[in-house]
């Protein structure tokens, strides 16, 4: 049984920085724990009140290659740390509009993270990211 375990949410003001971090635990019926995590698309969502979880930023298992929603590119970064099992959501010059739930995800293909929440196999819990004005 995978499971994924957000951290790092709270308050900040706008202009300021957190850092999420998503650890992984758990296996799948065929793979150990670490060779789950290390063959996995890592991604952050985002859910604000009252509307849909959206992608925020994906992380491929193959070559790292990153992507990200536009109106984040350039203050957010995400990065992987395959000996901890562990997914990062480095946030910088927050904005009030940036504020929500952020949930952790896991698939196979980073391809299944951009489109959006259908046919994701795991989700983490959330963590609360609030910004003031």
């Amino acid at each position: 049984q995978v499971q994924l375990v957000e951290s790092g949410g709270g308050l900040v003001q706008a202009g300021g920085s957190l850092k999420l971090s998503c650890e992984a635990s758990g296996r799948t019926s065929s793979t150990s724990a670490m060779g789950w995590f290390s063959t996995s698309a890592m991604g952050w969502f985002r859910q604000a009140p009252g509307k849909d979880r959206e992608f925020v930023a994906g992380i491929s298992w193959s070559d790292g290659r990153t992507y990200y929603i536009e109106s984040v590119k350039g203050r957010f970064t995400i990065s992987r740390e395959n000996a901890k099992n562990t997914v990062y959501l480095q946030m910088n010059s927050l904005k009030p509009e940036g504020a929500g739930v952020y949930f952790c995800a896991a698939d196979r293909w980073v391809g299944t993270l951009t489109r959006g929440t259908n046919g994701i196999n795991y989700w983490g819990q959330g963590t609360q990211v609030t910004v003031s004005s």
